[in-house]
């Protein structure tokens, strides 16, 4: 994986305890740029035709483009067409290349996005100037929707700078405070997820704010039945451990400071949180105080979609891409094995 610099530097001079300053190098640390790995794995697959819904701001608009020149989508920019041409001509950015579907206003170009995915004309949606819940409920709609027989789940894929493995957070942007059953679904789609990923064995952490199980704290309950549903084989491909708190769902010298023993902790590479405020605190928490980055995807639904926010980094919103990518292509394997 290539390396890229973090921001941590050693000082280029120091006293030595002669009294003599000494010149010193300055000392970049690097660590694996995960992002960057999993734009390489994209790297022989065709880009998938995507509808981008609602372009109409800088940051979608080229969020798209960039995506489209990384050889990830291409895109089909759903949306009013005067809108969307002034702001690519306000940002100088070309979009001859790419189709435009026009539409009146923003909730028409959540619905014309999704009837475009069911007639199977793209095999994604991403989201541009819109707000979620408005492209949600054109995708939940239960005639003319993009739902399966799965709940529609978020995920967050993060690269956080001093954990040593990919996580994925679940759920902190659709379901907010989900019960058991909803739970299953979040979990499997985001072990789903995993193994699309490349992870060989996923290490699910259910959290709460505790590791014992108490009616007190009712996700203590939801983390020990989904842990004997996995028991059951009604959650499939991963190892499942809860209740965890954070710390011992991170870090070895906690857990053991705590007398756990599981396979799960210190090695978790998916936490599914107990609601969406959880989730989406821990997310943001990582991005803005560790660093972090955070791809959006939604999973369960006919076809991935890259939600994204408008405070996303471009290598965000190209990560989000990159992951839609590999779904998608893993969704055409599938298809073509029942076929």
């Amino acid at each position: 994986m290539p390396p890229t610099m973090t921001d941590a530097i050693v000082p280029s001079d120091l006293e030595c305890s002669s009294g003599t300053r000494v010149i010193l190098p300055d000392l970049h640390l690097r660590r694996p740029d995960r992002y960057q790995q999993l734009i390489s794995l994209c790297a022989y697959l065709e880009p998938i035709p995507t509808a981008v819904v609602h372009p109409c701001d800088e940051t979608s608009l080229e969020g798209a483009v960039r995506a489209a020149e990384a050889h990830l989508i291409i895109p089909v920019l759903v949306g009013p067409e005067a809108k969307i041409r002034a702001v690519a001509q306000a940002e100088r950015l070309d979009i001859a290349p790419y189709e435009i579907v026009n539409t009146e206003h923003s909730h028409a170009a959540a619905a014309k996005a999704v009837a475009l995915a069911r007639a199977g004309k793209v095999e994604a949606l991403m989201k541009g100037s819109l707000h979620t819940d408005e492209l949600m409920h054109e995708v939940t709609a239960t005639e003319t929707g993009l739902r399966t027989a799965r709940r529609i789940s978020h995920a967050f894929v993060m690269d956080v700078p001093l954990y040593p493995d990919p996580l994925i957070i679940t759920d902190a942007a659709i379901n907010i405070f989900p019960n058991l059953e909803v739970k299953q679904d979040i979990c499997q789609n985001a072990i789903d997820l995993a193994h699309v990923l490349g992870f060989k064995e996923p290490k699910v952490a259910v959290l709460s704010a505790v590791e014992t199980v108490t009616t007190k704290i009712p996700s203590t309950l939801d983390a020990a039945a989904l842990c004997k549903m996995a028991d059951r084989g009604q959650i499939a491909g991963a190892l499942i451990d809860g209740p965890l708190a954070f710390d011992n769902a991170v870090s070895v010298e906690a857990a053991q400071t705590k007398h756990i023993v599981s396979p799960v902790a210190d090695k978790a590479n998916i936490f599914l949180v107990p609601d969406l405020e959880a989730g989406n605190m821990l997310a943001k928490q990582l991005v803005y105080l560790a660093d972090a980055g955070a791809a959006g995807i939604v999973l369960g639904a006919r076809i991935p979609i890259m939600l994204t926010s408008r405070a996303d980094t471009p290598r965000a919103r190209i990560a989000s891409a990159a992951v839609a990518v590999l779904l998608a292509h893993a969704r055409r394997q599938t298809i073509s094995a029942r076929e």
